[in-house]
């Protein structure tokens, strides 16, 4: 089944590649307001108009970075899209510490996949953020793998689905926004989600990447692909892992890598060594090459970083690279992969 009309719609062509908001939130190194702008302002000349955030990415200091930029910049010149089911609230005895040591936010972290809570949660991004209008909203982290629920993640997604999916859906009805989804990292909440209701496009991070995909391939692209539903791929790197980071994907233990995940890696580096291919330059553009992904969405914590993530995106990779992947097994025999 082809994407449906409201997806083909949101992502012209322009909005292919995008710009997420993890690393200007402070989640691995702590950056200044002026190294964000900078970067901010690299991915614009580039030619990035595709824009990813989150109350959550620096517990609200993501969106004020990138609302400081995006404010200034024609509206219908970018795609925005942010995440529900997190609300903030600011208190002197916050707990930012223990979710995001790095970002000195004065909020709080509340849980609300209400209907209410979808409401307010938009309308506090859209002050943080300066500007008057959200494209897409992504219900956040409704997965077994967040680990700052008050209830068991089964619970939450029930109140999601009573409440955040109905009311996306009439926002979308009314014009608030042009589509919705869920943004998760791991595929058991898209995979419930468009069989329980009607979204658009789901963000899909860290479930697509050269190190990890099998199960993408096998289970979720045909589901997604039945239903028209557009995919958004995010952390192709694994959170800069294949790049050569020392974590693996997020969370307060991602400095704890398996040993076959380092063993990959390096099987990887070898092939890619073979054929003078950058291996991060390969897994961004293994990421983007699914016929049901709409967009990538690289996070960047700076100047430099955006323009080599831009940059690897129009590298020609040798087919041979991509079928000795497949031949080694490293590779799913019915992955998409780039040609040239």
């Amino acid at each position: 089944m082809p994407l449906n009309s409201r997806v083909r719609d949101i992502f012209k062509p322009e909005f292919k590649f995008g710009m997420g908001g993890v690393s200007l939130g402070n989640e691995f190194n702590k950056i200044s307001d002026r190294q964000a702008e900078a970067a901010l302002e690299a991915a614009w000349s580039v030619g990035v108009r595709y824009y990813d955030v989150a109350p959550w990415y620096g517990l609200g200091l993501a969106e004020r970075r990138f609302g400081h930029f995006l404010h200034n910049q024609k509206r219908s010149d970018y795609l925005l899209s942010t995440k529900v089911g997190k609300l903030l609230k600011a208190s002197k005895d916050n707990g930012h510490e223990k979710m995001y040591p790095l970002s000195d936010s004065p909020n709080d972290l509340v849980i609300d996949y209400t209907a209410d809570g979808v409401r307010r949660s938009i309308e506090d991004s859209l002050q943080r953020l300066g500007v008057d209008s959200i494209d897409i909203a992504f219900v956040h982290d409704l997965s077994p793998d967040f680990a700052f629920f008050p209830t068991p993640w089964e619970e939450q997604y029930e109140i999601a689905r009573k409440g955040a999916f109905l009311e996306l859906t009439k926002m979308r009805e009314e014009g608030i926004i042009k589509g919705w989804g869920v943004g998760v990292n791991t595929p058991m909440a898209i995979l419930k989600v468009i069989e329980d209701a009607d979204p658009d496009v789901c963000l899909c991070a860290r479930q697509y990447s050269l190190i990890d995909h099998e199960a993408t391939v096998e289970k979720l692209f045909p589901k997604v692909g039945e239903k028209g539903v557009g995919l958004v791929m995010g952390s192709s790197l694994n959170a800069g892992f294949i790049g050569g980071s020392p974590r693996y994907n997020y969370g307060v233990d991602n400095y704890e890598i398996p040993p076959q995940v380092i063993e990959k890696r390096r099987k990887l580096r070898e092939v890619a060594e073979q054929f003078g291919v950058d291996l991060r330059t390969a897994a961004i553009q293994f990421s983007a090459a699914p016929d049901v992904a709409v967009a990538l969405v690289v996070g960047a914590g700076s100047d430099r970083q955006i323009r080599e993530d831009w940059n690897s995106l129009q590298t020609k990779i040798p087919n041979s690279f991509w079928q000795a992947l497949k031949d080694r097994g490293l590779v799913h025999r019915d992955a998409a992969v780039p040609s040239v």
